[in-house]
């Protein structure tokens, strides 16, 4: 649902670069409470693991293709404030090395893609784990609903800013009916890629699933006939550490075999904006991308004939660089946390 240059216009697409500012602002001071020890690492993963994932379109009509947006997933794994941070430096690398999304558009697609997204996944999320059994078949439950109704709000946030400053003279009703149907059967296909991956790192490490915290009682022992909670052992710890290197480990080598080998075998097929663009006619005033002549752009490396090679070899760049600056990102913030005046507890909520 990148959406290009041209499709909005100048005044709205201001006003959503406001908007995205804004939230990545508060968003930066929100991460300072989410991001801990065990996760301020991951985040960055989290983020080149939805860049890979991002590059696998799969089909879900006749001559369309979805992809995953990835809100819902970064939020439940990593917290809302850190998600829409990472869904943000995923975009900014698609749009600034890929041409995938206009730079003039960029306020749209983090406001559409990264905030509207991680806010209601994790509003549904939140609301369905007070009801569902504390038990991690409802948090991967609950995963899949908020992905599933995440991605046809997104497309109804892109109707309204295209009722607002819509370039081209299409119906709303029309775009609406159209964007919100094709994007209820992607919207399945984020659902079934949120809950395996986040049912795998539960399955694996539940602690690190920002959505899962509170899941696991303490174990608690029987002393004198009154149960206390079991101290915290430091070899445990030193385990916990390793354990979490591996996962981290682990995730890279996932993410880099998705976007350097499999991204290859996705479908061809335009994805749902592309496809309802271009039958709608919203297309019609579509401005070239201000880096399209860049080495990367298409997801491809432009000296390199091969496709399979050139895919892959973009692939590879591509997550290096987004694991590279999440990361940076979130050891900033998280560095900022623990220097804050009153300690790393200061903010805790």
């Amino acid at each position: 649902m990148h959406v290009p240059d041209g499709f909005i216009n100048a005044p709205v697409s201001a006003v959503t670069g406001v908007i995205a500012a804004g939230a990545i602002a508060v968003s930066l001071r929100g991460a300072r409470r989410e991001l801990d020890e065990r996760t301020a690492p991951l985040a960055g993963l989290v983020a080149a693991f939805i860049f890979s994932v991002q590059m696998l379109n799969f089909p879900v009509a006749a001559g369309t293709s979805g992809h995953l947006l990835g809100g819902a997933l970064a939020a439940i794994l990593v917290g809302p404030y850190t998600g829409v941070l990472c869904v943000s430096v995923v975009l900014l690398m698609q749009g600034i090395l890929f041409a995938d999304g206009g730079l003039t558009a960029l306020g749209v697609n983090i406001t559409d893609m990264a905030i509207v997204t991680t806010v209601v996944a994790y509003a549904v999320f939140r609301g369905l784990v007070k009801v569902l059994p504390r038990r991690r078949s409802s948090i991967t439950a609950a995963s899949f609903v908020a992905a599933l109704l995440s991605v046809p709000c997104a497309a109804l946030a892109f109707t309204a800013m295209y009722a607002l400053g819509g370039t081209t003279d299409v119906p709303v009703g029309k775009v609406l009916t159209a964007m919100v149907g094709v994007h209820v059967l992607i919207g399945i296909g984020e659902a079934a890629i949120t809950a395996l991956t986040v049912g795998a790192v539960i399955a694996v490490r539940p602690d690190l699933v920002y959505g899962a915290r509170g899941l696991t009682a303490p174990l608690k022992l029987r002393v004198g006939g009154e149960l206390i909670d079991a101290p915290a052992a430091a070899p445990a710890a030193a385990r916990s550490a390793r354990s979490t290197r591996k996962v981290w480990g682990i995730g890279l080598i996932t993410a880099l075999v998705l976007a350097g080998f499999v991204s290859f075998y996705a479908s061809a097929s335009p994805d749902g904006l592309e496809k309802v663009a271009h039958d709608k006619g919203i297309d019609a005033k579509e401005q070239p991308h201000h880096t399209g002549d860049s080495p990367l752009a298409g997801y491809g490396v432009k000296d390199i004939s091969d496709a399979r090679l050139s895919g892959g070899v973009a692939g590879l760049i591509g997550v290096g660089a987004t694991v590279v600056v999440g990361s940076g990102v979130f050891w900033a913030v998280r560095r900022r946390r623990a220097q804050s005046p009153a300690g790393p507890h200061a903010e805790a909520v």
